[in-house]
């Protein structure tokens, strides 16, 4: 936090006694914040919300930019790859695949390569905790799952929108598609493809304009660590901790680009309304055996 608010400091071109005034408390606050021997309590860091958003303060960007510089200073070696994993609360004990079985992929250890998307799931939280950590890919088992048609519904699965079908071929597939395997890369059903994803599941959409905004949202890699001989190749390299300051940027900017996504999606899925299949007959067809 010291260090986002001298970069706040410098972007405003304020010195702290200045600062001070503009947030009305005392020289000796701001100087104890800067110093690291204090943090603002949640009406001065309201207050500076206020401050950044009307000075058109790049606070975001600030925030990346500080994630960048720890993720810089992480040395790995052999076939470790960085990645970045979200915590409502933070991570106790021993990495364990224990998500919810509603995830994307079901239960497991979640990791992405996009520090937006991983900043957008909890940026809600208060104690929430954004992690720098490395994986070991060279003695796992992968699958790697395309943006498609199958993803969907290997999601679709994960969600429990496949009751239907059960005790079908079609739903055994997705039942082990994971069977035997330790790691699953695959897109991230983000904050903007999740509008269009759920259309998909509620048949307002067909398979073709869903695979059409798959395609143009450019989603980032998740990977899943769903057994825990996956997690045993995980290794924390840095704990960050999100101030409220950051968490306000975080909101704001990820409910822009949701905006902006769902405005791609529509234009797409009105554009697509009438080519290929909905859900439901999808899976009426894979009931009969088609």
């Amino acid at each position: 936090m010291k260090i986002l608010l001298r970069e706040i400091r410098k972007c405003l071109k304020l010195s702290q006694t200045e600062l001070a005034e503009r947030l009305k408390v005392s020289f000796a606050a701001v100087n104890r914040w800067e110093n690291g021997h204090a943090l603002p309590n949640a009406l001065a860091q309201a207050e500076l919300f206020a401050l950044c958003e009307g000075e058109g303060v790049p606070v975001y960007e600030l925030t990346l930019g500080r994630i960048e510089e720890q993720r810089k200073a992480c040395s790995v070696a052999g076939d470790r790859m960085l990645l970045y994993h979200a915590s409502k609360s933070g991570i106790a004990g021993k990495i364990r695949p224990i998500s919810r079985p509603e995830c994307d992929f079901g239960t497991g250890f979640y990791m992405g390569d996009e520090i937006s998307q991983a900043l957008t799931l909890v940026c809600d939280y208060d104690d929430s905790k954004l992690y720098i950590v490395s994986l070991d890919v060279s003695k796992l088992e992968t699958l790697k799952v395309k943006a498609d048609l199958e993803w969907a519904l290997l999601v679709a699965f994960h969600r429990g929108r496949m009751e239907a079908v059960k005790g079908t071929p079609f739903y055994e597939k997705y039942s082990r598609a994971f069977l035997k395997k330790d790691l699953v890369i695959g897109s991230i059903a983000n904050d903007r493809i999740f509008y269009v994803v759920d259309n998909f599941f509620q048949g307002h959409i067909t398979d073709i304009a869903l695979t059409e905004s798959l395609s143009a949202l450019r989603l980032g890699k998740q990977y899943v660590a769903v057994t825990q001989k996956a997690c045993d190749c995980v290794k924390i390299e840095k704990e960050i901790e999100l101030s409220y300051l950051e968490r306000e940027f975080i909101k704001k900017v990820a409910e822009e680009k949701r905006e902006t996504g769902i405005k791609l999606a529509n234009k797409i899925c009105k554009d697509k309304r009438r080519e290929g299949l909905f859900f439901d007959e999808i899976l009426e067809a894979k009931k009969r055996g088609k």
